[in-house]
């Protein structure tokens, strides 16, 4: 029986994607719920799989190619159907074009091109029946002139690891659609806000030795790891109770709000940074807050976040100092009016009653929309986050 391949149904805050890649080719036969194809929109990369264990008879949207909500991707059989092997190889030869010099590539000249992102039409063959040998590989890259040179981007990824040869080249790669908006996003948040950023610092010692005390208990009983980010998310949550319009966003003239405290964690993945969200937090444990951020960190590093995980919040909290960051100025994330930005943990000497003494100590920095929020109101909330966090019963009092 034939069925037809869609593209995943787009919540309305997506218009459409673009087909990143395909997991299996035309003429492969796949089982019930295999990934099939993966589709990159402008806030996550969307799996589709089979519906049944069957054949990809063809694709009809290739590779880079758009997409919109619902729209056929390709056709498929399912696998005891009437479609004989000899009519899918049919189809295969009406897609799949003739032999080219690129399937005419010995191993080294395979990886010479890969190198040296080298298009094989381009290339002189002197092979036997046309084949490229790397003898003409080399010929070719003495007599090509030095340009730019443009590669396709990586289906999943911004590429990191981009090789270049002794020459002065350059290599030009498109964005992804994620990283893509990232960038328009940031650009507007700068344009349209009054972004200021307010710094402080805590002494960590109170947690770190709470940690130190419990942690392994803390496991063993909840079954994850009792980390930084739990506190800080608790602790901004008080503080949000205490500072309403911290919690608030801007609708044109209107002030908006918000009676619960979804607080989005900035995790960052190999496709770019994204924020899904701890909804309902404030009615939340802490171990229940720690789970669901390992679950997060999880699903965002396999790429299994959904568009419906990513989207609200009413804060964001960024942990630069993963990284090693020691001071930074976190850029908001629209339309919230606030984000705290988490560094790195240093030992630094500082005055405690007139003595000198070493402390592990972080650097805080929260950026604010000046639009909405005064000074006061910025720097006050921050203290409140770093009174609760170096006197961790204010946590469990709520004070």
């Amino acid at each position: 029986m034939s069925i037809e391949i869609k593209s995943p149904t787009f919540p309305e805050s997506v218009a459409d994607g673009t087909v990143a890649n395909w997991v299996k080719k035309e003429g492969e036969t796949v089982e019930q719920d295999e990934v099939i194809a993966e589709i990159e929109t402008d806030k996550v990369v969307l799996e589709v799989v089979a519906p049944v264990s069957g054949t990809i008879v063809k694709i009809v949207k290739q590779e880079g190619e758009i997409v919109n909500s619902s729209e056929l991707i390709a056709e498929f059989n399912e696998g005891n159907s009437d479609v004989t092997k000899s009519e899918v190889n049919e189809t295969l030869s009406e897609s799949v074009p003739q032999e080219t010099k690129a399937d005419k590539l010995g191993p080294a000249a395979k990886r010479i091109i890969a190198e040296e992102n080298i298009d094989p039409s381009e290339i002189k063959s002197t092979g036997k029946d046309g084949r490229v040998t790397k003898a003409d590989l080399i010929n070719h890259l003495n007599n090509k002139p030095e340009d730019v040179k443009i590669i396709k981007p990586q289906s999943n990824a911004v590429n990191n690891d981009i090789s270049f040869s002794d020459s002065r080249d350059e290599k030009r790669v498109p964005m992804s659609r994620l990283r893509a908006t990232i960038a328009n996003r940031l650009l507007t948040v700068k344009q349209e806000t009054a972004m200021l950023t307010t710094f402080n610092e805590v002494d960590m010692l109170p947690i770190k030795e709470l940690r130190s005390k419990y942690g392994a208990e803390f496991e063993k009983q909840h079954g994850v790891k009792l980390g930084f980010m739990g506190f800080f998310v608790i602790a901004a949550i008080q503080a949000l109770k205490k500072f309403p319009l911290v919690n608030a966003s801007i609708d044109k003239s209107d002030i908006v709000y918000h009676g619960y405290q979804d607080i989005g964690v900035a995790v960052s993945t190999d496709r770019g940074l994204v924020v899904p969200v701890i909804r309902d937090a404030d009615m939340m444990s802490l171990p229940d807050i720690e789970k669901s951020i390992m679950d997060f960190s999880i699903k965002a590093r396999d790429g299994k976040l959904s568009i419906e995980e990513m989207q609200g919040g009413t804060f964001t909290i960024s942990n630069g100092g993963v990284f090693g960051s020691l001071l930074s100025t976190p850029i908001l994330n629209a339309p919230q009016t606030a984000i705290l930005g988490m560094h790195s943990i240093q030992n630094r000497p500082v005055a405690i009653d007139n003595e000198v003494v070493i402390r592990p100590m972080m650097y805080l920095a929260m950026s604010y929309d000046h639009r909405l929020l005064d000074g006061k109101e910025a720097v006050t909330f921050l203290v409140s986050i770093k009174e609760q966090l170096e006197s961790p019963e204010r946590l469990l009092l709520n004070l």
